[in-house]
């Protein structure tokens, strides 16, 4: 057994969420040196049965194994079991915990890569109405220049949490690996424990009460903003703007004067940007 590939291949379960249960049968199987194997796990995910498969196969230059593919499966409240394959790269891709909250129909922000190896950002959704050619769901994605602002979403409710930094940057990540999350809303004197989730489709996000049922649209402007989120996202690009013209201030004062031929030299890398 090639023990530096089996700490590589250790380090792509932990990273996935799959924990280190399954590491001791990694191990057997790397010492047989089979051309394939695969591994189960199995657990529950909000009380819901979560299987995953996980197939590995040996590199036909080397004898160094790769993680390259899960299929994972959920079991809803309903009964209804749901299936979808999840392809890595590189042992790097869809976790667990994602795979369950995409198979529940939520979305999930991820890095992804080209054909050119092109790194981009995109939120996926699986269509559980389409299947591929390897009876996949087909799955959606909203790229950048989509437009989903996701903090410009959650702005629109009264939600106190963007009111500190750091529980700010909880929740956004939160909401980026497709959990539900609890959010406080405060308006006119009132607390309401409530509950968000992205919707890029639509560029908002949906709202549930402390029951988890889905706050209708006729309901929804009691728990919105004061402020609108374009005034919102005004005031950022505002405080933006301050703080650069500040920096250039500082720039200007703190620095050395420049001869002319400098001075020519600036302006013109200005402009090149």
């Amino acid at each position: 057994m090639n023990e530096q590939n089996f700490l590589y291949l250790k380090d792509n379960l932990k990273y996935l969420g799959f924990g280190e249960h399954l590491n001791d049968t990694l191990a057997n199987n790397l010492k047989q040196g089979a051309a394939e194997f695969s591994m189960v796990h199995k657990t529950e995910i909000n009380k819901k049965p979560f299987e995953a498969t996980l197939y590995f196969r040996r590199s036909d230059a080397s004898d160094l194994y790769f993680l390259n593919s899960y299929t994972a499966s959920l079991q809803r409240n309903n009964g209804e079991k749901l299936e979808q394959s999840f392809y890595l790269n590189n042992g790097k891709g869809v976790t667990a915990k994602e795979a369950y909250n995409l198979l529940e129909g939520r979305p999930v922000f991820k890095e992804l890569s080209n054909k050119n190896g092109e790194k981009y950002h995109a939120w996926l959704q699986i269509n559980f109405q389409i299947r591929d050619k390897r009876d996949n769901y087909e799955v959606k994605q909203y790229h950048q220049k989509y437009g989903y602002d996701l903090r410009a979403a959650v702005s629109r409710f009264a939600v106190s949490e963007l009111k500190d930094t750091e529980k700010e940057r909880a929740l956004l990540h939160s909401l980026e690996k497709g959990n539900i999350q609890s959010v406080t809303i405060e308006k006119d004197g009132f607390t309401h424990k409530m509950f968000l989730e992205a919707n890029p489709q639509y560029k908002t996000v949906n709202l549930y009460d402390a029951d988890m049922k889905r706050v209708q649209r006729e309901n929804i402007g009691m728990y919105q903003s004061e402020t609108p989120s374009s005034e919102i996202s005004k005031k950022q690009n505002q405080v933006q703007k301050q703080e650069r013209s500040e920096k250039n201030k500082q720039d200007i004062s703190g620095g050395v004067k420049s001869s002319g031929e400098k001075k020519g030299r600036s302006k013109k890398n200005s402009i090149g940007m």
